[in-house]
């Protein structure tokens, strides 16, 4: 079990969202699930709270209703090696009613935060010069879906 382990609320849709998430991610699993039993509530067979592995990492999800919503002050960011990689998760996160924003951020169907970071972005901004990285931010800055050969051509100059 992980130490520390990511708790997701969602508006009656974590079973929805447990289904959406483990198609997305080729390494994942939905885990265990309970469901509300109590018929007197309208929901009975539905999920209560349920886990996920994405990628080896848990989460928990809870259909805790419409108290509290996400925000942008929390992302997942997934990192990719290739432009395909980059364009697989783009696309499947934001597929189904998903909103795009800046520098490789996007918020999926159900209001959660995603960065879909390509590796090779750290190594463009950890190394050469001011004038390289500034051009590297620039570039960025000007993006929603991060392309890697726009980011290298902007260090090159």
């Amino acid at each position: 079990m992980q130490k520390i382990t990511p708790f997701l609320w969602f508006d009656n849709n974590a079973e929805e969202a447990m289904n959406f998430y483990t198609s997305v991610f080729k390494n994942s699993k939905i885990g265990s699930v309970s469901r509300h039993d109590d018929a007197r509530t309208g929901s009975k067979g539905t999920v209560l709270v349920g886990t996920i592995s994405l990628e080896g990492q848990e989460f928990m999800l809870l259909n805790g209703g419409p108290n509290f919503k996400f925000t942008p002050a929390i992302s997942l960011l997934v990192n990719c090696e290739t432009q395909d990689e980059v364009d697989y998760y783009w696309d499947k996160l934001i597929s189904g009613g998903g909103k795009p924003s800046r520098c490789g951020w996007l918020e999926d169907k159900f209001g959660l935060s995603w960065q879909i970071v390509p590796a090779a972005l750290s190594k463009l901004m950890s190394s050469g010069s001011a004038e390289q990285w500034n051009r590297v931010m620039q570039a960025l800055l000007k993006m929603e879906k991060l392309i890697i050969a726009d980011l290298q051509k902007a260090y090159d100059g």
